[in-house]
């Protein structure tokens, strides 16, 4: 059976909203192909191409998407399959006022380094912006050395509960949530706040450090292969995202302050334990001391992101 293919050039969005119109509306359990463009909307092609400042318009997110029957207080699951990168090149690169060393006078702002894709991957046709590039390529090159492709999703969320929040921030509605366990074989969860839920997401890499130092991983354009459920009514609230790795269920937090991002995402995670195993929160918490543990997103964006993982043998998703 055929997906349907929702792209960046049927529409996109910068900021995440309560008000979103959607460009396409999903069946319950539809599956998809979502294209997106690479976070600078393919602006830089080559190490000459500087960016003297984060564009205000960034992070350009496909969507968004209705999902039919998703109404607020459900949760919305988006069973990532596969993320292949769609492009010849990704781009790496610094730019001044961002990033986790901004200020250090050591480090060139701004600087870009081309991340060229090896087309010598599974063989697949290149796709997206119609590169030479193969979409199968198993590497990028960095200043000679082989990096391995692992396409992340770096900004993907839902409509907001109350306010509009640019595409360049994380929040309990997702967007750049810059986490690498947004890859092919995960399933991410995130709380409904508005009818139809509108899905969007954009910002793809072809790799990325937990943590994204510089501010950027190689930014990539994607073509990414979601199913899309909704979950009524569930037994367990969720009032941010939350993945399924397969290995590892786990909270994901965004605040101001990394001290208070992983306290968030480590109180997420109590109530998930307690329920699992009949634990008390006292319990939850001393037991969320011995397995898993904190995890850093990334430190660069208006807000960092933390996450809190448990292996999958001692907690099961609640959905």
């Amino acid at each position: 059976m055929s997906r349907e293919v929702i792209s960046h050039t049927d529409g996109h969005v910068y900021e995440f909203a309560p008000e979103m119109e959607p460009v396409y509306e999903a069946a319950d359990g539809e599956s998809l192909t979502i294209e997106t463009i690479d976070s600078l909307n393919g602006e830089i092609q080559s190490d000459d191409d500087l960016l003297d400042a984060i564009p205000e318009e960034v992070n350009a997110a496909t969507g968004p998407i209705a999902v039919e029957g998703a109404s607020p207080g459900d949760v919305l699951a988006v069973k990532i399959e596969d993320v292949r990168v769609a492009e010849d090149r990704g781009r790496v690169l610094t730019a001044p006022g961002f990033g986790l060393l901004q200020d250090d006078p050591g480090i060139e702002h701004p600087a870009t380094r081309i991340t060229e894709v090896d087309g010598e991957g599974d063989g697949s046709d290149g796709a997206g912006d119609g590169s030479d590039g193969a979409a199968g390529g198993d590497r990028i090159e960095f200043e000679g050395i082989d990096v391995p492709i692992d396409p992340v999703i770096g900004t993907i969320g839902v409509a907001t509960a109350d306010e509009a929040i640019s595409t360049l921030t994380p929040d309990d509605h997702g967007g750049n949530l810059d986490t690498t366990d947004m890859t092919a074989g995960t399933t991410a969860y995130f709380p409904v706040f508005q009818a139809g839920a509108m899905l969007a997401m954009g910002d793809s890499k072809a790799a990325m450090a937990d943590g994204e130092m510089c501010g950027t991983g190689a930014e990539i354009a994607t073509e990414i292969d979601v199913t899309l459920s909704v979950i009524e009514e569930p037994e367990v609230p969720l009032d941010r995202p939350l993945v399924d790795t397969g290995d590892a269920v786990k909270t994901v937090a965004s605040a101001e302050t990394m001290a208070e991002a992983v306290e968030i995402a480590n109180r997420d995670i109590l109530r998930l334990l307690a329920r699992d195993h009949g634990l008390s929160r006292t319990e939850a918490y001393l037991f969320s001391s011995l397995v898993g543990g904190l995890e850093i997103s990334q430190v660069v964006d208006p807000q960092v992101t933390a996450r809190n993982a448990v292996p999958s043998e001692y907690l099961s998703v609640p959905f």
